[in-house]
């Protein structure tokens, strides 16, 4: 995990609105410690087809969990109407939560991907999800969520 906090914090942005922080320095040594990444972010100008579409995202975070190598608990996808409505997609997993949330009016999504398994990728679940929905832009944070 150590390896992975540093990997992303060397990368070089593939967006135009990519940002990279980290909250701290890796731990020492990942032996008696709880190892966390939290890959979250912004995703603007969303089709709103996809957006919209609950099945459709259902399976693309399960695409994603796979595709992270986390194991899933379960999973629960809802829609939401009104004038701010939009899909909310939660899987819980063995180590730890991936989360997307969609906005209509705004054409707007969140997605937050927290790990605390040592052989997860959060990142390229992130990828995966940014490249099946195509916002024109998007930002990605990173942080070590490690106990000291």
């Amino acid at each position: 995990m150590t390896t992975l906090l540093k990997q992303y914090a060397k990368q070089k942005p593939t967006s135009k609105a990519v940002q990279i922080q980290t909250t701290s320095e890796p731990p020492k040594s990942p032996d008696d410690r709880i190892v966390g990444l939290h890959v979250f972010g912004n995703l603007y100008d969303l089709d709103p087809k996809l957006a919209t579409d609950v099945d459709f995202l259902r399976n693309l975070i399960l695409k994603a969990v796979k595709k992270a190598k986390m194991t899933l608990v379960n999973i629960d996808a809802r829609s939401f109407g009104g004038q701010k409505g939009g899909v909310s997609v939660i899987a819980l997993v063995t180590e730890s939560h991936m989360v997307l949330h969609t906005w209509n009016e705004y054409k707007y999504a969140t997605l937050d991907i927290y790990t605390c398994g040592e052989h997860s990728d959060p990142h390229a679940a992130f990828n995966m999800i940014v490249q099946e929905l195509k916002p024109k832009r998007h930002q990605i944070f990173y942080a070590n969520r490690s106990s000291e």
